[in-house]
């Protein structure tokens, strides 16, 4: 078992635990393709290839009126183009475990994604005949509404977060314990753009005060350096003070953000907390922990018109990944437009004449 404080390798092992057992539920041939692509992908990545190709197999079960257990590899080459089109009609609605699900045509890409990839790993080891599934279109996207923070929302929320009455009832009671650290949580996603995975798995000893700098670990188990501004450092060194004299605490806990529980935060707290303040603030805007990382990218393009440079503090491997920052400029320079268009031009004239 991992070491109690290495987070990243404790959700790899809950993770592959929950590969094995959805493996169970899989015919028998899919192991290969998981352990072929073992060392090419996330354990994240292959839990989301277990669960999509959960769904692919049961809806082949009820089609062959086979049960899962008894198929082989040769039902992939039985498929057809139009029985995988199919199977995207019927993620429109469907039942798993009794419980009604319906996916959308971003949900539909992916599991189109995975069964592409599990047929192009069969047939690239000659063990199919053929790989139907490239011969399908994936889904139309459209494209995302940018959701993020304004400036002066920003600022809001912060002094949300730092006021002494935020909340009311039992809110306002954990806020009164949390208020810090939530503090802390806050600045650091704002001032960074960090995931929330690579907060959660934040340790006291991956930060250098003295440098304004702290070590993340990235998708993939990649060590970056990322740097903070003084803002962020106060909220950290406030948090610290804290931290330390919290009773109970065990001495080798060293997790940078503590629970109630006086353990690691978990993902689903930092969830939760980010909506109970951004709720109180910006009602109408549904944040999140990843919308305030947008908030972020899209401030530092606006500022350096780096694409380049924002993809890498994002950890973005693709830069075309980190241009959809550059939308919400877009829409800038539409408010800008529409403010410069005027309805009343006759007033103008009319004060040209005087």
């Amino acid at each position: 078992m991992a070491g109690k404080n290495d987070y990243f390798s404790m959700r790899n092992e809950i993770t592959n635990d929950k590969i094995d057992a959805l493996l169970a539920d899989l015919p028998n041939f899919i192991s290969d393709f998981f352990y072929g692509i073992a060392n090419n992908t996330s354990s994240l990545t292959r839990l989301n290839y277990a669960y999509d190709l959960r769904v692919f197999f049961n809806y082949l079960s009820e089609v062959k009126k086979i049960g899962v257990e008894k198929m082989d590899i040769t039902i992939l080459d039985e498929l057809k183009a139009v029985d995988i089109e199919r199977f995207l009609n019927y993620l429109s609605h469907y039942k798993i475990n009794g419980k009604s699900v319906s996916c959308n045509e971003r949900g539909k890409a992916r599991k189109l994604a995975t069964i592409r990839a599990m047929y192009r790993y069969y047939f690239n080891r000659d063990m199919i005949k053929a790989n139907v599934a490239s011969k399908i279109e994936t889904p139309k996207l459209h494209e995302k509404e940018i959701i993020r923070l304004e400036d002066d929302e920003v600022e809001q929320l912060l002094d949300f977060a730092e006021s002494d009455n935020a909340f009311s009832g039992r809110k306002q009671a954990f806020h009164n314990k949390l208020k810090t650290r939530d503090f802390a949580i806050l600045s650091l996603f704002l001032g960074t753009g960090i995931r929330i995975s690579e907060l959660v798995g934040l340790n006291v000893d991956d930060f250098d005060f003295d440098n304004n700098s702290f070590v993340v670990t990235r998708k993939g188990g990649n060590r970056t350096i990322l740097y903070f501004n003084d803002e962020v450092k106060d909220a950290l060194y406030a948090w610290l003070d804290e931290r330390y004299e919290i009773e109970g605490l065990p001495r080798d806990e060293n997790a940078l953000f503590i629970s109630l529980k006086n353990q690691r935060i978990s993902t689903r707290a930092v969830q939760v907390l980010v909506k109970n303040y951004a709720k109180e603030v910006t009602p109408l805007k549904k944040i999140t922990p990843h919308k305030l990382r947008s908030t972020f990218g899209t401030d530092l393009y606006r500022k350096t018109g780096d694409i380049y440079a924002v993809a890498d503090f994002l950890g973005h491997k693709d830069v075309n990944t980190t241009r959809k920052h550059y939308a919400a400029i877009s829409q800038d320079s539409r408010k800008l437009s529409a403010e410069i268009v005027k309805l009343h031009n006759k007033n103008e004239e009319n004060d040209n004449d005087r």
